[in-house]
């Protein structure tokens, strides 16, 4: 029990500074997405923490796992270099009928982020979407690009200069009030934001408005005014972070999403239904003897069926989506499991105690895990492959490779002994000289 415990004990500083490390390359990748965000938008220091404390909680989805391989390799590599192994086996005792608490830890580990997944990440997901919404207008003169026309709604807005002060030569299109769209021309104007960023007024100066007459569309009037006020209402971005609102699948909560799901599904099945039934009344045709009306009858059933089509493409495409989401949080969580049995074998076979090497192996493992996941996630997304053999396909390849390495290392194979290796390069010119048996054993 000593050993199972010392075993255990082993992995925890490997654990605790490879979750730093990881999460904190994570995290510098998150700051030079936002930096040019935050120097744009001046923002203070506050909502800049918040915007990093509410983006570390998918940072560790990611990183729990990946530290989890780097422990375990560089636990099981130290232990192996140092001779530890090798007096564990000496002893008669199998490594492996030592690591009971290791996989009782990661099991727990599992459970904690099935938990982190499908609860308390959604959660943070939906706050950060929130306020990234409210940095988005926390200064809505930058949502001006000058020299580009910029689209709000039934507005499309273009400036010469903004001085984030005031707009200059700014030329409005407005679709708000009729078919025709009216131009504003104005020397200057400003953008408030209003009503929780839910609203923007744009005030403009000493311009004119050129609008054409919707009844005789040949006819043009101007007018001219020194002040004309724009309000842009309703665009759905209530900025209160802990507001309901409407969620996207990596927003929902288990009991959402399953909820979700259902809704989904059983609207999925009425719609077709809906699409067969009307199918069957165009190919009957109409008994109406007025071709006219007989006709009429015809494009409205066809029209109809075009909707409930569409209807189903939609819910086809979103049900995947909702399904995908529903797995890969489960997959990623059992990931941990399946690293710990990758990385025990491959610090036996490895001999490393460097954390560079540790890292770089694991690297190597996690990328192509995280690819063959995102590919998988693509391919379900498009229908061309089952949402639970997309999301679990790389689970179960590398349970397959974990099961070929602990094989390999039960039979002493070595993939790559760090020992040897560096003696060899420091005996070049030694050539084919064996290296001595304390660097071999």
């Amino acid at each position: 029990m000593i050993l199972k415990r010392y075993i255990l004990r082993e992995h925890v500083s490997p654990f605790l500074i490879s979750l730093m490390v990881v999460t904190f390359i994570l995290l510098i990748d998150r700051i030079i997405d936002l930096i040019d965000l935050i120097v744009e938008k001046q923002l203070p220091a506050g909502i800049v923490l918040e915007v990093f404390g509410l983006s570390i909680p998918y940072m560790l989805a990611l990183s729990i796992p990946m530290a989890v391989l780097v422990a375990t390799i560089l636990a099981f590599g130290r232990m192996s270099v140092d001779r530890e192994i090798t007096a564990i086996k000496s002893s008669g005792v199998n490594i492996y009928a030592m690591l009971g608490p290791l996989f009782m830890a990661a099991v727990m580990l599992t459970a904690l982020m099935v938990y982190f997944n499908h609860w308390f990440l959604p959660d943070t997901n939906h706050k950060l979407k929130n306020l990234m919404l409210k940095i988005a207008y926390y200064k809505p003169m930058t949502i001006i690009e000058a020299g580009e026309f910029n689209h709000l709604l039934d507005y499309t807005v273009w400036c010469s200069e903004n001085t984030e002060e005031e707009l200059l030569d700014v030329l409005i299109y407005d679709r708000s009030e009729s078919r025709f769209p009216r131009t504003i021309y104005a020397q200057s104007g400003e953008v408030m934001q209003m009503n929780n960023g839910n609203a923007l007024r744009i005030i403009l100066k000493n311009g004119e408005m050129q609008q054409r007459n919707e009844r005789e569309p040949g006819k043009y009037s101007t007018t001219h005014f020194k002040e004309y006020v724009i309000n842009v209402r309703d665009l759905g971005n209530r900025t209160d972070v802990f507001e309901s609102g409407y969620r996207s699948d990596r927003e929902m909560t288990y009991g959402q999403l399953t909820a979700a799901l259902k809704d989904r599904k059983q609207e999925l099945l009425e719609k077709q239904q809906e699409a067969q039934n009307l199918a069957s009344r165009i190919s009957a045709g109409s008994l109406n003897p007025d071709p006219y009306a007989a006709q009429t009858e015809h494009r409205r059933l066809y029209a109809m069926q075009q909707v409930a089509q569409n209807r189903v493409q939609e819910l086809d495409t979103n049900i995947r989506a909702m399904q995908v989401e529903y797995h890969k949080k489960f997959a990623l969580s059992f990931a941990i499991i399946i690293f710990v049995m990758v990385g025990v074998p491959l610090g036996l076979m490895t001999r490393t105690s460097g954390i560079g090497m540790a890292f770089s192996v694991s690297s190597v493992i996690f990328l192509v895990y995280y690819v063959a996941l995102n590919m998988g996630e693509q391919f379900a997304d498009k229908g061309q492959f089952n949402a639970f053999l997309s999301m679990w396909f790389s689970n179960i390849l590398f349970f397959i490779l974990a099961c070929l390495l602990i094989w390999g290392s039960l039979r002493e194979k070595r993939l790559l002994d760090m020992q040897v290796l560096s003696w060899r390069i420091k005996h070049l010119k030694s050539g084919k000289t064996p290296p001595p048996d304390e660097v071999v054993h």
